[in-house]
């Protein structure tokens, strides 16, 4: 209903885990809001499912946070983002539209929180794989990571490096590109996987 109401279309509605599977599979929706708690299979488990056979798909996890500690997964999984559930009706609206177009992350700088809680060996120095990984980056590209990593917005970065939004955005397309990411929740967990970014470093 309150999706409906704010122009969206919802072409369809599952009871639990395996019957959101099942629908996405016939209804191919471009987004899809799962909620972690379901009973018969669990969110997490749905969204790995729903990506591993149509990873075009957008997800996003609806999250108590202070108890759904499993979040970091979904995101790792490849979900585009994740929403509390005390979300308003506007906010919710917002968020599906805008993963919708391909735009992610949803709240950042709470994603970033509950990454540095949460990520498992989020303290561990990163090894050598992970410095080549980051090593096909500029610079510049890898400054740009790092303060996404702490849940800046394209127009904090463009204010905190004195560039334009537009020119913000080539550099994050490019990271994306690069390191083969979905969208800024996957750039997220990267920051963290690979020591660029550690829980605390701001």
């Amino acid at each position: 209903m309150i999706l409906t109401a704010r122009g969206i279309d919802v072409v369809g509605v599952a009871a639990d885990g395996l019957e959101a599977v099942a629908e996405v599979r016939r209804l191919r929706p471009d987004v899809v809001l799962l909620d972690i708690r379901m009973p018969n299979l669990d969110g997490l488990e749905a969204a790995r499912r729903i990506l591993a056979e149509f990873p075009g798909t957008r997800v996003i996890m609806l999250t108590t946070f202070d108890l759904d500690t499993y979040v970091y997964a979904a995101l790792a999984a490849g979900a585009s983002g994740f929403l509390l559930k005390d979300v308003t009706p506007e906010h919710l609206a917002n968020a599906v539209r805008l993963v919708g177009t391909g735009d992610a992350l949803l709240a950042p700088s709470i994603t970033r929180r509950l990454v540095e809680r949460c990520a498992p060996g989020a303290e561990r120095v990163a090894t050598a794989a992970t410095h080549r990984e980051l090593a096909a980056l500029t610079p510049r590209e890898r400054e740009v990571l790092t303060l996404m990593g702490h849940g800046r917005s394209n127009a904090e970065l463009a204010q905190e490096l004195t560039l334009s939004e537009a020119t913000v955005k080539t550099h994050v397309a490019r990271i994306f590109a690069k390191l083969q990411l979905r969208d800024r929740a996957q750039a997220v967990v990267l920051a963290y996987e690979t020591g660029l970014v550690t829980p605390g470093s701001g």
